[in-house]
Order: C-alpha cells, then structure tokens, then sequence
C-alpha cells in the first residue's frame, strides 16, 4: 500500500548509541501546526520505515508524541501526545519479541504489563482515554520508554547490549565508507 503521506518528509531516526536518544521529553504545551507537521511526517517516516510505532525522540525532537499503527492495512495510524500510562494488572504480563527502528536488525523478547489505561491528547488536542492490551499496550509501552529515553537494548544483558552497539557502530562507519 503507497502511503497517504506520501508528500510528507521522511525524518531521519537516531540510532543506538546516538546520545540524544537518551534525551527526557518534555510535555506539549499546546497542539500547534508545527506539531501536526511533525505528526504526519512521523507516520510517514513510520510507515516507510516499516515500523509499528515510533516516538519524536527517535527523530530528534523531544516533545511527547508517539505515533502507532498495527493495523494490518496500515491505514489506522493513531496519535499519542502527552501519554501517561497506568498499569491495570502489575501480576498479567506477557512477552513479545520487540523490534526497535532505532536498534534496527535486532529483536528481543521483552516481558511488560499486558493490559494499560492510558490517558493522552489525540492530534486535535482532545483529551482521550483507551484501555488497550495485548500488542497495542505493548507498542505503547515500548515507546513510551523512548519519551523517557530509555530504549530496549536496557532490557538486556551488559554483553548482549555492546555486541549489538558495536555492530551498529560498524555498520554506520560502513554505510559513511560506502
């Protein structure tokens, strides 16, 4: 499927260990133009990228905005601005294999809470409440973490975490190289 936002920008997506993915976001103060620009340019650069989800951290702003689509026809994008999450049942968690754009090629099974509540600003700027579960919740989670600029490769082992750092480390000097 060609993307609707095909005149939008495609942004360029930080990748472990860039220190600015480390960046705490801060809260929107209020839904602009720019911000709505910004949206539709990260559902562009998502869907291009082949991603589910992907938080303006990893774009190099950092406001509080995810932008999710599971969708199979990845046609229902759905925008999360100041996100807060509320976990429903801290004993019902459940593991998914997690794939980061930002740790790209790499993939992790990553234990989280299965259900949530969360409570955000949708594009308008209109307050929204869902209750999602399963992989919704999931995407949610993993990019809320990117908001406070914390990324997958934490859940891992030491080891595990520099092998891949400096497999990306090679594989950008190789890209530069090229």
């Amino acid at each position: 499927m060609q993307s609707k936002f095909i005149k939008m920008k495609l942004l360029k997506i930080l990748e472990f260990p860039d220190p600015r993915l480390r960046t705490k976001a801060k809260p929107v103060e209020k839904v602009t133009n720019v911000h709505k620009e910004l949206i539709d340019n990260m559902i562009h650069t998502m869907y291009e990228s082949k991603g589910i989800g992907l938080a303006a951290t990893q774009v190099d702003f950092h406001e509080r905005i995810l932008v999710i689509d599971i969708s199979e026809e990845r046609d229902d994008p759905q925008v999360f601005i100041n996100p807060e999450v509320e976990i429903l049942n801290k004993d019902e968690k459940s593991g998914y294999e997690e794939g980061c754009l930002s740790v790209p090629g790499f993939y992790e099974e990553i234990i989280r809470p299965e259900k949530i509540k969360v409570t955000y600003l949708d594009r308008d700027g209109k307050k929204q409440t869902l209750m999602p579960e399963g992989l919704l919740a999931v995407v949610i989670q993993h990019e809320m973490d990117h908001l406070e600029g914390i990324l997958m490769v934490d859940y891992i082992s030491n080891i595990k975490r520099q092998r891949i750092k400096q497999k990306l480390q090679k594989s950008a000097k190789e890209k530069i190289a090229s």
